[in-house]
Order: structure tokens, then C-alpha cells, then sequence
């Protein structure tokens, strides 16, 4: 009974690690994107009022 537990406990201890992996990722990446974004607009800014 105890080894299904520690089966348990380590599919548990994974999964969190894989999440808190993933949800880093996607954090770093929006921020990536976000600073993109910022980047585009003042080009674009800058790019109408030459017009």
C-alpha cells in the first residue's frame, strides 16, 4: 500500500513541477510578446507622423 502512495506523491510532485515549468514559460513569453507589441506601436507611431 505504501509504494502505490509514494506512486502517488511522486505523480503528484510532476505534475506541479510541469505546471509551475509551463506557467513560467508562457510568462516569460507574454512578457516577450507584450514588450513586441510595445515596440510595433511606437514604429507605427513614429511611421504616421511622418505622414
Amino acid at each position: 500500500m505504501m509504494g502505490n502512495l509514494a506512486y502517488l506523491v511522486a505523480a503528484y510532485a510532476v505534475f506541479w513541477a510541469v505546471t509551475f515549468v509551463f506557467l513560467l514559460r508562457m510568462s516569460r513569453r507574454q512578457r516577450a510578446l507584450q514588450s513586441e507589441i510595445e515596440s510595433l506601436r511606437r514604429t507605427l507611431e513614429t511611421s504616421q507622423d511622418r505622414m
